[in-house]
């Protein structure tokens, strides 16, 4: 099995180039790649196929060559990845699968346009935040509230006061099932500045990892919402480095830096 390492913001994934579809995905097989020990070692595994050749999105086929068929570090299927979406793009045009510029990449997510900036950065429309109201999490005892936010996955988005460097995310942050059936990302924020937030995530299926693109997102329209805003342009620093997202009426961007560090075989 084929394989390449990337990377965006330090949430790292594995690349499994398989564009007719052929490889065989059981979740035991993907969390067994996902090992930090035994595998890989990734947040997630991302694989390369063509549209046509997937049911699932075979509608998105006349506007997108490729599907970002993502899945999470414990074999669980995922609409979208935001930093996974930048990671695939910038794995297309180094592989000459894709020209630099702007191009579409398909997901369960919807159709996502991505362009390679002039400085290096991997943009992507993000699409419109939907925010459906509140909930909360608890951690470590303690009950924070925040906004419930749909990126195309859900998010459960919060500002607390005490540091978020000070958190223990160690564990499953409790939340609500009748709110998130599927289970939720949760981000813990301090808002530090004029549009800027320090950010950390508990993702399902992965548990905490070092930055979320669709988290990033969620957190900039939870400070904004905070700050009486809708839209503008946000810094969102996550343990692994710097996101930027831009808020617009109708749609939302995440830029940063997206890299491919390794590639080789797997036996497994």
């Amino acid at each position: 099995m084929r394989f390449l390492k990337g990377h965006g913001t330090e949430n790292d994934f594995v690349i499994l180039p398989d564009p007719d579809g052929a490889l065989d995905l059981p979740p035991a097989t993907v969390a067994a790649i996902c090992d930090r020990r035994a595998g890989i070692g990734a947040d997630g595994v991302l694989r390369v196929m063509r549209t046509k050749a997937s049911d699932e999105v075979a509608d998105q086929a006349d506007s997108a060559e490729w599907f970002m068929d993502y899945r999470n570090a414990d074999g669980s299927v995922v609409e979208m990845c935001g930093n996974g979406v930048r990671v695939f793009a910038r794995y297309l045009v180094s592989a000459g699968l894709a020209s630099p510029g702007e191009f579409a990449v398909a997901t369960r997510g919807g159709l996502k346009l991505v362009r390679i900036e002039a400085d290096g950065d991997v943009r992507v429309d993000m699409g419109k935040p939907v925010v459906l109201g509140e909930s909360v999490t608890t951690v470590s005892g303690h009950e924070f509230t925040g906004l419930h936010i749909d990126m195309g996955n859900p998010h459960l988005a919060c500002a607390i006061g005490e540091p978020v460097v000070q958190l223990d995310l160690g564990h499953q942050p409790g939340f609500d099932p009748g709110v998130f059936p599927t289970g939720v990302n949760i981000e813990l924020f301090n808002p530090v500045g004029q549009r800027r937030a320090v950010m950390r995530v508990f993702e399902r299926g992965s548990g905490e990892t070092r930055s979320c693109g669709t988290g990033a997102v969620a957190t900039a329209v939870a400070a904004a919402h905070l700050a009486g805003e809708s839209t503008g342009t946000w810094n969102i620093d996550v343990p692994g480095g710097h996101l930027t997202v831009t808020l617009a009426e109708e749609t939302s961007y995440l830029a940063g830096p997206a890299v491919i560090i390794a590639s080789g075989e797997l036996s497994l």
